[in-house]
């Protein structure tokens, strides 16, 4: 029994998860990247392999495969495992799994792909017959070649020249469609968190400036795209951290549910389509806020996330950037009331966060906090702070309702103060939630599924009209 590593053994492909851990591991190391392709493909990957290496250990293993890979063994067969992945990185998953006999790879003068592999394993199995397993157009000839063929998830591609050659393959794992793949990944439910453009327009009670609200409409619309885009990058770029993750670890492309270069080639169209939306439509000042956002969360992606407490201020101040955005599409007056207030209830938020992780990883007794500085001994210090940055952002808000400025915006200023309880009982029921384990690790996502939060939210919008009443236009 032969079988291919790549997209066959493994539901991923190792050359393009080695290229991001050089990206994010070894980023100089990187841009030398293009010259060793001039040298060819075989030079290529192991220049790539002496870099980098994916852990085997967390690598997306096709359970069927295994399977019939430890039911063969055990009817006497030998296994061996072909692949075009350098040796580095099939000698490690060979070594994890302990169930190959041999190991036939690319080193850094042969690429064993295609007829090159076919001719490494009739070398070595001479005239014995061979069952080979495999998945893509590359793996054809072999297919041809062995006494018995089969195919895992096979692509169009291998489908059709399967079919053409007249090859009578079993299928072992069929072809998925991918599209509740797409919907998770770009993570729709998290535009939600961009209407906070629209807060600075609200609160300078402009809402019925059409050529503003539509301004806020598109700029929302490009945030979508581009935030779609990032998030996209993230996955990819936390793949092994995502694997050993309690939830994450169900991710698209951590599961080896999405393509790489797929969900690399849509991450680059939905940001060039959000960038270009907003250059035609809002200008200058705004399409350079979102190039920010998307500055800012990149680097969150590859560096920063990893910083111990800077990783929530960077949340915390990506909320705040949101706003700012907004009142610069409009284009109003952000207030700094506003925007100090934001600042700390989205820290207290991104605190939120993760103290559930860590709680998660508590229980699951991992003690691994991957691609994160905290650890499990930080939880009451991060419990701390994200209930006083919560309780902060509460007084913000009174010393705001204090202020002479709301006069201005309010008939009835003093009903704003009707909001703090409001808020008080919403920050302290969701640390309440937090410890009991009842809390996703996203607080934000939670509050839109949460009847509570949506109560909270329906009294503070009566309170705001209620304050306003009886305030003139403009």
């Amino acid at each position: 029994m032969v079988v291919d590593l790549d997209g066959t053994l493994v539901a991923t492909d190792t050359l393009w998860e080695s290229l991001l851990l050089l990206l994010r591991k070894r980023p100089l190391a990187a841009l030398a990247a293009p010259l060793w392709a001039l040298r060819g493909r075989a030079h290529f990957k192991a220049r790539v392999a002496a870099e980098v290496c994916p852990d085997a250990r967390t690598l997306p293993y096709r359970e069927a495969v295994l399977e019939r890979i430890h039911a063969l063994r055990a009817g006497g067969a030998e296994t061996w495992l072909a692949t075009a992945a350098n040796e580095v990185v099939a000698n490690a998953v060979a070594e994890h799994l302990d169930c190959f006999d041999e190991v036939i790879a690319s080193d850094a003068h042969s690429n064993r792909r295609g007829e090159s592999k076919l001719a490494a394993v009739t070398r070595a199995a001479g005239d014995r017959p061979f069952l080979y397993v495999g998945n893509a157009v590359a793996d054809l000839p072999l297919w041809e070649r062995a006494s018995e063929a089969a195919c895992v998830a096979a692509s169009p591609g291998a489908r059709r020249g399967l079919s053409q050659r007249g090859i009578q393959a079993d299928v072992w794992v069929p072809s998925e469609r991918g599209a509740n793949a797409w919907l998770r990944s770009l993570r729709p439910h998290q535009w939600s968190k961009n209407a906070l453009l629209f807060a600075p327009l609200a609160l300078a009670h402009d809402v019925t400036d059409t050529d503003a609200l539509v301004r806020v409409a598109i700029a929302f619309v490009c945030f979508c795209a581009v935030a779609s885009a990032t998030y996209l990058l993230n996955d990819l770029l936390d793949l092994e951290s995502d694997r050993v993750h309690p939830s994450n670890r169900q991710r698209p492309l951590a599961a080896g549910d999405l393509a790489i270069p797929a969900a690399l080639a849509t991450a680059a169209s939905l940001a060039v389509a959000g960038f270009a939306l907003s250059a035609c439509l809002l200008g200058a000042a705004t399409t350079w806020m979102l190039a920010i956002y998307f500055a800012l969360t990149t680097a969150y992606s590859l560096w920063l996330k990893e910083k111990l407490f800077i990783d929530v201020l960077l949340l915390a101040g990506l909320y705040t950037q949101r706003v700012l955005t907004g009142a610069v599409a409009a284009p109003v007056e952000a207030s700094t009331w506003l925007l100090a207030f934001s600042l700390f209830f989205f820290l207290g938020l991104a605190l939120v966060k993760r103290y559930v992780e860590l709680l998660q990883i508590r229980e699951e007794s991992s003690g691994r906090n991957a691609r994160r500085a905290y650890r499990i001994s930080d939880i009451s210090l991060i419990e701390t702070m994200g209930l006083a940055s919560g309780y902060v952002s509460i007084l913000v808000l009174g010393l705001y309702v204090s202020s002479e400025s709301v006069t201005r915006l309010y008939a009835r200023p003093e009903a704003l103060w009707l909001i703090s309880p409001l808020m008080l009982f919403w920050i302290s029921r969701m640390w309440f939630l937090a410890r009991r384990g009842q809390l996703d690790a996203d607080p934000v996502l939670f509050a839109t599924t949460d009847r509570a939060s949506y109560l909270c939210g329906l009294c503070i919008l009566a309170i705001g009209l209620l304050a306003s009443t009886g305030v003139a236009s403009g």
